[in-house]
């Protein structure tokens, strides 16, 4: 076996998901495939269970381990909400209509 055979099999896969939020000001996230996009206001971010909304206030990126599928996020969390594909196209097409 090579290098590269042994690499591939090493490749661990993050199945669980967990949300833990202490005192409104920090939120560890497990189960995370990527981080699409983010700032101060609002993080999506692409789970095992489903694309994640995360709203607040001086939101910071404190820790991210893309291995583990592992982040840390700080500042006053107001909203969590998950994106079902339904809701994603219902998004959508509100969006499209009103910016016609």
């Amino acid at each position: 076996m090579n290098y590269y055979e042994n690499k591939e099999t090493t490749t661990r896969v993050q199945t669980d998901h967990a949300v833990k939020i202490n005192n409104r000001k920090n939120l560890e996230i497990s189960g995370v495939k990527e981080v699409d996009s983010f700032d101060n206001e609002e993080f999506l971010l692409e789970t095992v269970m489903g694309y994640l909304i995360v709203r607040g206030q001086n939101l910071q990126l404190k820790n991210l381990d893309v291995s583990e599928g592992l982040i840390t996020i700080k500042g006053k969390i107001y909203e969590l909400s998950y994106v079902d594909e339904q809701q994603q196209e219902k998004a959508k097409g509100f969006f499209s209509k009103l910016f016609r």
